[in-house]
């Protein structure tokens, strides 16, 4: 992990942390998986652990007993993976529904995949958005773009303005920000930059859409200056490949409350501009 370096009165950008891309599936076969032969010395835990999910997902719900005869697995090894999904809440075991006359014994536990757990194999979800977003392009323009751009970024912010308006000063409030985007699922940080702060987002859950439509970004950028009441300027993204989604705020050049911004053109950096004023 990086750690942000304090510079005078420089823009130092925020470092990684853990894997920020959006997980997608290749499609690509799983080693250990049915019909797949491991490698030489056999499967490691990952690999088999993966074979057994994919299991649950292909052919759930089933019994460990059927789990190990597929996977050629030892009814222990089977058990050990099938409880270390449900305890990372990847799995679900149910009771086995009767059929026929009622036999002597427990009824048989099946084991099936969680949402979850399914999503350790991708989904379209960004396809998906993408797609949509191309249509509303197509039949709304630009203008339909940026409009579901800025409600997008309110109903994200939610009920959470009310505690970023409720610090005092930029810095405090981009605390407030940062805590309120963590709790959306952004992984953010607010740092200290010398003459201002740098607002960190070492996540983007919508960073595979963004890169595609850049008004996402375009608006959240516009609300962090609505809100933090200065111009900010946005150093790096996510969606243009950088490790971190890097936001600069400075300390020493306040702006009118309510007041509209503008943004330019170019995302390396991007910065919100009081209206009124222009780069030189």
């Amino acid at each position: 992990m990086k750690r942000l370096t304090r510079t005078a009165g420089g823009f130092a950008v925020c470092g990684d942390i853990g894997n920020t891309g959006v997980v997608k599936s290749t499609g690509a076969p799983v080693v250990g998986a049915i019909g797949v032969p491991s490698q030489a010395g056999g499967p490691t835990d990952g690999r088999t652990r993966e074979a057994v999910a994919r299991l649950l997902m292909e052919q759930g719900p089933v019994t460990a007993a059927q789990v190990a005869a597929a996977l050629e697995l030892s009814s222990p090894a089977v058990r050990r993976h099938l409880d270390a999904l449900i305890a990372d809440g990847e799995a679900e075991v149910r009771q086995a529904s009767r059929r026929g006359p009622r036999g002597r014994g427990r009824p048989a536990r099946q084991y099936l995949l969680t949402d979850s757990g399914r999503a350790r194999f991708g989904h379209g979800y960004d396809d998906l958005a993408v797609a949509a977003l191309r249509y509303l392009a197509q039949h709304g323009g630009p203008d339909a773009i940026a409009g579901f751009a800025q409600s997008r970024v309110e109903e994200l912010l939610g009920d959470g303005v009310a505690q970023i308006e409720a610090a005092h000063g930029a810095d405090a409030r981009t605390e407030a920000l940062a805590t309120v985007l963590t709790a959306r699922g952004y992984a953010a940080q607010a740092r200290d930059a010398g003459l201002g702060v740098q607002l960190c987002q070492h996540h983007c859950p919508v960073a595979h859409v963004a890169a595609e439509f850049p008004a996402l970004c375009e608006a959240e950028t516009h609300a962090f200056a609505e809100l933090l009441g200065t111009h900010v300027q946005r150093l790096a993204t996510i969606a243009r490949g950088d490790s971190a989604c890097t936001t600069h705020v400075p300390l020493d050049l306040p702006v009118r409350r309510g007041a509209t911004t503008t943004t330019t053109s170019g995302f390396r950096p991007e910065a919100t501009i009081p209206r009124g004023r222009q780069p030189e």
